[in-house]
């Protein structure tokens, strides 16, 4: 492969990644158009790597292309979340059950320690330190299971519930309950329990889908 080749293959990739951190951070919201010649002045580049970024990010299910309309942020619904919350309860229940079946004694030591951040940030009061902590937690059990395909998708539609405007964890209580659902796991990961594992894996996703609706309810009622 020769030295020009590999230059732009980077530089669409980098793209990319910049703004898929530009709309996780909702400085381009949901339902936004797409300026494609902005954002190529923005970044001081041509419009042909800007648009391989957004066929990227389309794939990922984060913009939309529209014929004849152009780009736009990909608007999540509470259907969506409905829809995509009941595949993650199946697929990350499946890396939980895996889990119980593969964890080595030092795996289910790496897990002791992802928990005990939990349990020190809830402690403290850092939910920015307790999301780490949790995501991290999610992304060791999926490492344990050791199937990258359940991986890449699970990865892939956490991108896009990250198009939600709300996190779980604000709705009252929630942090509580998402602590004493790790736990009740922990445990059934240690017993090797597999079918517990899975179910409570499924139940804590959904819990975690309950606590949107509940946040979103909360803020029709003020609107």
């Amino acid at each position: 492969m020769t030295p020009t080749r590999i230059a732009p293959l980077a530089l669409y990739q980098e793209v990319a990644e910049r703004l898929r951190e530009r709309i996780f951070s909702h400085e381009l919201p949901p339902g936004s158009w797409v300026d494609e010649q902005a954002l190529a002045d923005d970044y001081g580049i041509s419009r042909t790597p800007l648009r391989e970024a957004l066929k990227v990010l389309a794939a990922e299910g984060l913009v939309t292309l529209k014929p004849r309309r152009g780009c736009y942020v990909t608007e999540i619904s509470e259907r969506d979340l409905d829809e995509i919350f009941n595949v993650m309860a199946l697929l990350e229940g499946q890396c939980a059950k895996l889990s119980a079946r593969k964890a080595t004694d030092a795996d289910l030591q790496r897990l002791r320690e992802v928990h005990g951040k939990l349990e020190k940030a809830a402690a403290d009061d850092d939910m920015n330190g307790f999301f780490e902590a949790n995501q991290a937690f999610h992304y060791v059990l999926q490492e344990i299971a050791d199937n990258r395909w359940l991986l890449q998708v699970i990865e892939d539609l956490r991108k896009v519930i990250k198009l939600s405007r709300q996190h779980s964890l604000f709705s009252e209580g929630r942090l509580e309950q998402s602590l004493a659902e790790h736990r009740e796991l922990l445990a059934a990961l240690a017993a090797r329990d597999e079918e517990r594992a899975e179910l409570l894996m499924r139940a804590h996703i959904n819990s975690g889908r309950a606590a949107l609706a509940r946040i979103a309810k909360a803020k029709s009622r003020t609107a």
